[in-house]
């Protein structure tokens, strides 16, 4: 059934921030910081307008827009507002054209919210979809840029008015190696864009749906806590989740390392877990769940915590010490698992060539 355009109201903040926060991984940046700031612009008369993607002419142009740098630095750094704004005009001055609407390169986190604060400000819509269907730490880590899209024009821009266009770039991963050190020169923290595409290839290969996803995700959330009912096993039920693990926090180490933030978890088994051992590795986002030494869950599947007896989603940078989780994990979207993606986005590509993708999908069934 083909999607309808609906409006971003007031209400729907808070279950957009939650659900973002689920779909994020860990990362994508602090959805309710990303969630107060739409409400300030909401309240002061902007309209955020949502199109699914089939409402899109193949010849539009379509902008996309994000945050860049490391969670933990954005909780810190309180933006100026404008950052993508500037930096998509940045693009299309480059480019030579206008974009007729706006959409995420993740849809995790804060960056679910920063795209709908750029269209709000230039007036224009945001596509039902998204990039990633997830968030990921890296500019290449979109499918975007998977199936073809050139990497050049992009954009980076700061707080204090600084603009950085990138006119001509090899290849995706240079692309990232450059806004990466700018986004550090900018305080760890700044707003992207990337070159616009056309409508007909934003159809082709976003990931569809993806707002409606997190909206409903954060619906389901509330209506839980409204009935007193078991969240984890609400969400498990309506996302199609399975439940990984269940602990206590027992050490959490971070560190900032080339713009990102990097480091793991380590979680005592409870429940019908208990006498086991986990360990989250992550980069911004949650990477590889490890039980008792073995790799259960690995990206590009998502692996998401919660807080064990209300179901509040846990970002990486506020993970902490004594918090009892569980840690579901949701199958990567198609498009995600294909050979070309996986080259971007599976194991190899983080640092852990020696495990392959089983997708969870696969592991349920065999369990």
């Amino acid at each position: 059934m083909p999607r309808s355009a609906f409006s971003i109201g007031e209400d729907d903040l808070l279950p957009l921030s939650l659900g973002a926060a689920v779909l994020g991984t860990g990362g994508g940046g602090n959805p309710y910081i990303g969630m107060l700031r739409l409400r300030q612009l909401l309240r002061a008369g902007y309209a955020v307008d949502v199109l699914p993607l089939e409402a899109l002419r193949d010849e539009d142009y379509v902008g996309s827009v994000g945050g860049i740098g490391a969670p933990v630095v954005g909780i810190e750094k309180i933006k100026q507002g404008e950052e993508c704004l500037r930096a998509l005009r940045g693009v299309e001055e480059a480019a030579g054209l206008k974009v007729s609407a706006i959409i995420s390169a993740e849809i995790g986190g804060s960056n679910s919210i920063e795209p709908m604060l750029t269209a709000a400000k230039a007036g224009l819509p945001v596509v039902d979809g998204d990039g990633m269907g997830r968030a990921f730490p890296e500019v290449q880590m979109s499918t975007f840029f998977i199936y073809g899209l050139q990497p050049w024009p992009g954009a980076i821009a700061d707080e204090k008015g600084n603009v950085v266009v990138f006119r001509h770039v090899v290849d995706m991963y240079w692309l990232e190696k450059f806004a990466r050190h700018a986004a550090v020169d900018m305080g760890a923290a700044a707003g992207f864009a990337t070159t616009p595409m056309t409508g007909a290839y934003v159809k082709q290969v976003a990931i569809p749906g993806t707002l409606s996803q997190v909206l409903a995700v954060g619906r389901t959330i509330l209506d839980a806590r409204a009935k007193h009912e078991d969240v984890v096993a609400r969400l498990l039920d309506a996302t199609g989740a399975t439940l990984l693990f269940t602990g206590k926090v027992t050490g959490v180490r971070r560190e900032l390392r080339g713009g990102f933030a990097v480091g793991e978890a380590e979680i005592a088994g409870l429940g019908a877990h208990a006498g086991s051992q986990a360990r989250i590795a992550i980069q911004n986002e949650n990477l590889v769940l490890f039980v008792d030494g073995a790799a259960v869950a690995i990206v590009p599947d998502l692996i998401m915590n919660l807080h064990l007896d209300t179901g509040e989603p846990i970002t990486t940078e506020t993970l902490r010490y004594g918090q009892q989780i569980a840690t579901i994990g949701l199958p990567a979207h198609r498009l995600m698992t294909t050979p070309a993606a996986l080259e971007v986005v599976g194991p190899k590509a983080f640092g852990y060539p020696d495990i392959p993708f089983v997708p969870l999908s696969l592991r349920r069934a065999t369990a």
